[in-house]
């Protein structure tokens, strides 16, 4: 996907607009980081993670599926993200020491194959929870972090 570039520096309202847009989510995320605390499985964060979205009252859908297609033919495999929030947003958790190149490879593949522009990666297990934006523009098949 080439060099990753700050969407900030690229366009600044872009970025103001999807700082706002995703910041219920990652909130959701660091309630449950900070009451669950580190170490635990991923399933107990997604599960914990539904319950602060019904609470929030953020639309999700939990183990997101999506066909990839091929020259305009849907594949017969699918992909799964552990969620959709808001209609826009992919949500990839993970409980790592540290998020790595194949976890964002991983989410980034999701975005490109799903068209979905927004992507958030949060990793629980550590003691200091990570996070990590992006967005993906399908136009030039790009992926930026903010």
């Amino acid at each position: 996907m080439g060099k990753l570039f700050n969407i900030t520096e690229l366009d600044p309202m872009l970025a103001d607009k999807l700082k706002k847009f995703v910041y219920d989510v990652i909130g959701c995320c660091q309630d449950v980081h900070r009451e669950q605390g580190p170490q635990l499985t991923e399933y107990i964060y997604q599960d914990s993670l539904k319950i602060a979205f019904e609470q929030a009252h953020i639309k999700y859908v939990k183990e997101y599926s999506f066909h990839p297609s091929f020259r305009g033919i849907e594949l017969p495999h699918k992909l799964i993200v552990d969620f959709l929030c808001k209609d826009k947003i992919m949500l990839e958790c993970k409980a790592i020491d540290q998020i790595g190149v194949h976890e964002r490879l991983q989410l980034w593949n999701y975005m490109r194959t799903s068209r979905v522009r927004i992507g958030i990666l949060y990793n629980f297990a550590p003691s200091q929870d990570e996070c990590e934006r992006y967005y993906y523009d399908p136009e030039h098949r790009s992926v930026s972090y903010f």
